[in-house]
């Protein structure tokens, strides 16, 4: 979870009034915070929810603790609309069509009006670095760079640059590199440039007059880029992938910077192609949709029977106006939140801003008692019988790439569940089979004695036009072993001795058209008519891709089938 420091100075400053240690430990829980430590005058406080960025730094803690002591919240009245844009005043950042091939987006906002003090500095350097790292992937899709707005000349401009003849000093240097050479030989290069290096153009902004103002997202100029103690003009700038994060993080600083007293400039930004926004937005742009949730729907979430004004004093109390109108409770966004996905996020925050300690307890109406499920009962026997038949227990991951479950299988992609938006093609499939899981333990495992035997209990999910949800999760047993002598009889034998003692009764059929197992050296376990699993030596293909000498057998049951 996100951590912050900061001097108490600051954020007593913030929150208008000084507080002992006791009193920030007893509120801390609205801003979903707890101290973790206050050592002379520096406080240090632990973020328990990644999904508010606006929290981490000691303005937005100090933002929603005033709220929730019933202050007001602030009109930020710098946020252009679809419907109504600021005059930027010839403040403009255009963003050229090359920028496309690297890092498409780039936008932007001024500031001025307050001489920033070394606190005020290090709260910002720390919210750059924290929306940077933990919001924006490490940089990935989150790059921000503060600038000396006094010294540039705007409109500027932000373009994919060639990385071997583009060149300035950067930050911390006093020489002139190119941007291929600051991504080898500046400390911030080496560990900020592989985002970019291998594209045929690299992320450059700069002002009208050819001054650098920095390499996004590696490094900023030692010129314009160098802001210190005392600057009173500011630019920011935004570059990244996604559009909706990188507006949601400028709105956020934005507020956070009024807050310590800046007046907010926007800045016209142009897209060389049309977004969702249009072809122009002014930043800071509000972008927020208006969320709802029904009175009936917090009284069965909550179980607290309170009324449609108590659930509008509870959201006031988070810094967000809401009315309520026929069991509807109708709430607008704040600028610096972009966290309702769904009605019950606004009956999280109607929870909080009620306050914990005003639900009563309640004893539990109903006596259970706990035990295993019928499920687990069976596939512990499963365990301990495969540990007497002298395999050894794994456990893995539940989602994998397509190339261990598809492609080294010569499984059909169409019987597979793909992730909408997978973290990484290492997390992009869940896995429809044990044997896959087991194969990639085997393929690393030439070193280890032969015979190799394992297996898991665990579960798999495939698609199921049967199901309502076109998905189904089973409960399934694999099982691999690995040897010069292994084959069908050896499978054929483990087989039986385990059905035996889970008192099944089997048959088998021919299995026919599964690539995974060599033809004629494979067969389907049958319960009556009910096909419950599948058996046999591992087809060569399928080792090969696997990169396995050494011949092998496998097994998958499920276990779900043999408890009707």
């Amino acid at each position: 979870m996100p951590k912050i420091e900061t001097t108490g100075r600051l954020f007593y400053n913030l929150l208008g009034k000084t507080i002992d240690d006791e009193q920030l430990e007893e509120v801390f829980p609205v801003a979903k915070a707890e101290l973790d430590g206050h050592e002379d005058d520096l406080l240090k406080i632990e973020l328990n929810d990644t999904n508010r960025p606006d929290l981490w730094s000691a303005a937005g803690i100090a933002r929603q603790l005033k709220a929730y002591w019933g202050k007001e919240a602030p009109l930020y009245d710098f946020f252009s609309t679809a419907e109504e844009t600021f005059d930027s005043e010839g403040r403009e950042l255009i963003i050229d069509a090359s920028a496309k091939e690297v890092r498409p987006y780039s936008i932007g906002f001024a500031a001025k009006g307050h001489k920033v003090s070394e606190d005020e500095l290090e709260a910002l350097i720390q919210s750059q670095e924290k929306l940077c790292s933990n919001f924006g992937r490490k940089r990935k899709t989150i790059a921000i760079g503060i600038y000396r707005s006094n010294l540039i000349t705007y409109p500027v401009h932000y373009r994919g640059a060639d990385p071997d003849t583009t060149k300035f000093i950067p930050l911390g240097m006093d020489r002139e590199l190119t941007l291929r050479e600051i991504c080898s030989e500046h400390p911030k290069g080496k560990e900020y440039g592989p985002i970019v290096s291998d594209s045929k153009v690299f992320p450059y902004l700069h002002d009208d007059k050819g001054e650098t103002l920095s390499f996004p997202p590696v490094i900023n100029s030692a010129h314009i880029g160098a802001v210190e103690v005392g600057d009173e003009n500011l630019f920011l700038e935004l570059s990244g992938t996604d559009l909706h994060d990188l507006l949601l993080t400028a709105s956020i600083l934005a507020c956070d910077m009024s807050d310590l007293g800046y007046e907010i400039l926007p800045v016209k930004v142009s897209f060389p192609e049309e977004t969702e926004f249009g072809r122009e937005i002014t930043v800071p742009y509000y972008f927020q949709e208006p969320i709802s949730c029904t009175l009936s729907q917090v009284h069965k979430t909550l179980g607290e029977p309170m009324s449609g004004d108590d659930a509008v004093a509870a959201l006031k109390r988070m810094g967000i106006y809401a009315i309520y109108d026929e069991d509807t409770i109708w709430a607008t966004v704040p600028e610096w939140r972009n966290d309702f996905l769904h009605p019950v996020d606004l009956v999280e925050d109607i929870m909080i801003g009620y306050g914990l300690g005003n639900f009563q307890p309640e004893m539990p109406q109903d006596f259970t008692v706990g035990r295993l499920s019928p499920a687990e009962e069976l596939g512990r026997k499963v365990k301990d019988l495969m540990v007497g038949l002298g395999f050894q227990e794994m456990m893995y991951n539940y989602l994998g790439s397509k190339r261990e479950y598809v492609d080294n299988m010569r499984f059909p992609a169409e019987k597979c569940i793909f992730i909408s938006n997978p973290m990484s093609e290492n997390y992009e499939v869940v896995r429809p089979s044990v044997i896959p899981s087991l194969l990639e333990s085997e393929s690393v495992s030439a070193h280890a004695p032969f015979p190799h035997k394992i297996f898991e209990v665990g579960k798999i999910a495939f698609l199921d036009e049967k199901e309502n949800s076109g998905t189904t999760t089973r409960n399934s047993l694999g099982f691999l072993a690995s040897d010069s002598v292994m084959g069908y009889n050896e499978v054929s034998s483990i087989v039986n001795t385990l059905f035996y003692f889970l008192g099944k009764e089997y048959q088998l059929s021919a299995l026919e058209g599964d690539g995974r197992f060599i033809p004629g050296r494979c067969a389907r376990i049958m319960l009556g008519e009910q096909d419950v699993g599948v058996f046999g030596e591992i087809h060569p293909a399928v080792l090969e891709n696997w990169g396995s000498q050494t011949p092998t057998i496998a097994c998958e049951v499920d276990l779900d089938l043999l408890m009707n």
